[in-house]
């Protein structure tokens, strides 16, 4: 097969898979839901989901694992006093950074 046509059969099958999940519950939930624990999962449903696939890359996104979990704290307390997305991200950077920098002067 080639390079192109497998690419393109790529696309199509993501395209597909992506619109059929965004079709399905508009097709079978005809009436409005009121049951408030479907409600309550739906809502919630999208925040876990991006939790589920950023932590676990926080953790591999830098030299250490020790310099991770520090721009991951320094993160989670900025964003617990609801500090501004960018306040956060450059934080969480500049704790990692500083922490890396820590760990090698200090031989470690």
């Amino acid at each position: 097969m080639s390079e192109a046509l497998y690419l393109f059969i790529s696309v199509a099958v993501m395209a597909l898979v992506t619109y059929l999940i965004r079709m399905l519950p508009l097709s079978l939930f005809r009436k409005k839901i009121k049951s408030r624990f479907v409600l309550d999962f739906l809502y919630y449903v999208p925040y876990a989901v991006l939790a589920a696939m950023t932590i676990p890359a926080v953790f591999y996104s830098s030299n250490s694992i020790i310099s991770a979990a520090a721009g991951f704290l320094v993160a989670a307390v900025l964003a617990f006093f609801e500090r501004g997305l960018l306040t956060v991200a450059v934080c969480a950077c500049g704790g990692v950074f500083l922490t890396e920098l820590a760990m090698r002067l200090l031989g470690g």
